[in-house]
C-alpha cells in the first residue's frame, strides 16, 4: 500500500488545486493510464484518489429471470466503435445557446467534422466534431449534463 502512495505525483495534485483556485471550478479530474486523480473544492467531498479499473465481469444470461422482467441489461446504452467519446471532463450542451436549436437530433445525417455538441470546460466552450459521416442513431448525454473523459456522447452509424 505504501507503494501506491509513492506513485502519486504531488506536484500534479498541487497544479490541479491551483487550477481550481484560478478558474472557480469546483472539481477537476485527470486520468493517465491506470491512475485517476480528482481534486474537489467541496468540503464534504475533498477527494484525491487513485483508481485502477478492474476488468468488467462477464454478462451471463439468467435462466431464472422471467421473460418480461425489467433488468439493467434489458436496455443497454449503445457503446462501441461507432461512438464519439468525450475528449475532456466538462458540461455537455446540445446547442450553442439556450434559445438555439440543438446541433443534432437522432436520425440526422451528419458529415465528418460537423459540430455534435459543446463541452464547457474551465469556462471555455469546446465544439466537439463528428469523427465520421453518417446518421446519428443515439444521443447518450443530456443537455447540461456533466461528462467524463472518454464517456460515449453520440453514436453515429
Amino acid at each position: 500500500m505504501a507503494e501506491k502512495k509513492a506513485a502519486f505525483d504531488k506536484e500534479l495534485v498541487g497544479d490541479l488545486a491551483k487550477i481550481l483556485n484560478e478558474t472557480d471550478l469546483t472539481e477537476i479530474e485527470v486520468e493517465q493510464g491506470d491512475m485517476r486523480i480528482r481534486v474537489s473544492r467541496e468540503p464534504a467531498q475533498q477527494i484525491v484518489s487513485q483508481q485502477v479499473a478492474a476488468a468488467p465481469a462477464p454478462i451471463a444470461a439468467a435462466p431464472t429471470a422471467a421473460p418480461n422482467a425489467p433488468s439493467a441489461e434489458a436496455t443497454p446504452k449503445p457503446s462501441g466503435a461507432n461512438d464519439v467519446h468525450s475528449p475532456m471532463v466538462g458540461t455537455a450542451y446540445m446547442s450553442p445557446s439556450p434559445d438555439a436549436a440543438a446541433f443534432i437530433e437522432v436520425g440526422a445525417k451528419i458529415s465528418e467534422g460537423e459540430t455534435l455538441l459543446i463541452i464547457e470546460a474551465m469556462k471555455t466552450m469546446n465544439q466537439i466534431p463528428s469523427t465520421r459521416s453518417g446518421t446519428v442513431t443515439a444521443i447518450l448525454v443530456n443537455d447540461g449534463e456533466p461528462v467524463e473523459f472518454g464517456q460515449a456522447l453520440v453514436t453515429i452509424e
